[in-house]
């Protein structure tokens, strides 16, 4: 067996200069993909619904929105499984580089659309074309993150290294929910005509940062060494599918409850909250401090997880989104700053951290390195496929109500399963740590030190 020490030159040693070029590349990369997907997520329920959806009721114009929301979901594992399968095959890093450039042109592109008044019914067509688009290229952009830097990290860092990864997520929403708190200070008339389209223009500078940071990174040395080891799979998924079931039905789950969260409380409930009268900007406010609350803790839940096991501190976060669910409602329409942002940071900023921060490693360390890719494919990117369907069923439900129980009820429902899912995986080594599953057949990448990894 190779050992990590002869990975190729320019690679380096899990704690080289090479790793923390990856770390701060999966993490800048990571924000403008988020940026770019949750641009849009704001923006619909604040200002895409009367400029491509105007001559619908607002509850109709809110319905589409969320459908179009969902369709960028839809698109996730198709992009999963298609760049999945080269990643598996060609390489991690080639896939991060177009990832980041599919969803860049995207996000650009809307910014020059045509409006309904503008171009008709191509105006909302072009419109969810785009948004797929950008579904496909998060699809890709998840699981080649989070590989290269787990797949750096040595075997008892992998979460807290993944965890940087993953703040590309809060860092994005924050800054995408910055822009649009931003633009929306214009004058309406301003905001309606050109305002709303500068937070998408400048998507295209960012990408040209991202790419030219990717480029400059090298490939995975544990995909190098497997590569070494045997050929690549014909057809990665398939394999994955065939060989560990219950692991990604598991994993699936474990992802529908993460991405549920999201939805629910990113989505689903500050819709809620603003046709209920709800201050705007206290909402905007909200969802930003809870996303840099979450960018602040995942190192920290992501070292938890290293220390304690990945289940634990997943549970844990299942159970905090849960309690928080019960009042948000009332928290969100209660006209106080300090309810508004308590209920984002507790779920978003605490709860889903420590989801987030755990659940990379965690998934990581269900697969062998040779499908790894597409395993991430039909295991996160499913479970948040369905959950994005969560605010437009629980809002055709609420109708003409515009009660929250709905979307209420799914939630708590769905972070139950998730969390079964969770704690019916099966873990190994001492105090059920999850980062020791050797005996499943996984290499782990271990400190330069340390002898070959084990198979």
């Amino acid at each position: 067996m190779t050992s990590t020490r002869e990975a190729p030159a320019g690679v380096g040693g899990p704690r080289g200069a090479m790793t923390r070029r990856v770390l701060v590349a999966s993490t800048i990369g990571s924000v403008i993909e988020w940026y770019d997907f949750y641009l849009y997520s704001t923006a619909s329920v604040l200002l895409l619904g009367p400029l491509f959806f105007p001559e619908q009721s607002s509850t109709a114009a809110t319905l589409a929105g969320f459908a179009t929301y969902a369709a960028g979901f839809v698109a996730r594992p198709l992009g999963g499984v298609v760049i999945g399968h080269f990643g598996d095959r060609i390489g991690r890093k080639s896939m991060l580089v177009l990832t980041l450039m599919i969803m860049g042109v995207a996000t650009l592109l809307v910014g020059v659309l045509p409006t309904y008044e503008q171009a008709g019914v191509w105006a909302p067509a072009m419109l969810v074309t785009l948004r797929v688009m950008q579904g496909i290229g998060i699809g890709g952009e998840w699981g080649g993150g989070v590989l290269m830097t787990t797949e750096y990290a040595p075997a008892h860092r992998r979460g807290l290294y993944s965890s940087f990864a993953a703040a590309g997520f809060p860092l994005g929403l924050a800054g995408s929910t910055a822009m649009v708190a931003l633009v929306t200070r214009l004058p309406e008339e301003d905001l309606f005509s050109w305002g709303w389209r500068l937070p998408f223009l400048a998507s295209g500078l960012l990408v040209v940062v991202g790419v030219f940071v990717r480029r400059g990174v090298a490939e995975s040395p544990e995909f190098l060494r497997d590569r070494r080891d045997g050929p690549a799979p014909r057809v990665p998924l398939v394999e994955v599918v065939r060989e560990r079931p219950g692991a990604v039905a598991r994993g699936a789950l474990a992802s529908l409850g993460l991405a549920m969260v999201v939805s629910a409380f990113s989505v689903y409930l500050p819709a809620h909250a603003a046709a209920r009268g709800a201050d705007r900007d206290q909402l905007l406010t909200g969802l930003i401090v809870g996303a840099l609350v979450e960018a602040a803790l995942l190192p920290v839940f992501g070292a938890l997880s290293d220390r304690f096991g990945r289940r634990r501190i997943i549970v844990l976060g299942y159970a905090l989104c849960a309690l928080v669910a019960l009042p948000a409602p009332l928290w969100l329409t209660s006209g106080s700053t300090p309810l508004v942002v308590l209920t984002f940071t507790l779920a978003m900023g605490v709860g889903h951290a420590a989801v987030y921060g755990g659940i990379a490693a965690f998934l990581v360390e269900r697969f062998p390195t040779r499908h790894r890719y597409s395993a991430l494919a039909v295991t996160y990117q499913l479970g948040a496929t369905v959950a994005s369907f969560g605010p437009l069923v629980a809002g055709a439900l609420a109708s003409p109500e515009r009660t929250a129980s709905p979307g209420t009820s799914i939630l708590l429902g769905t972070l139950t399963v998730a969390g079964l899912a969770v704690l019916t995986t099966r873990v190994h080594g001492a105090k059920g740590s999850d980062h020791a599953v050797h005996h499943e057949g996984i290499p782990l990448l271990r400190e330069p030190s340390a002898g070959p990894p084990d198979r």
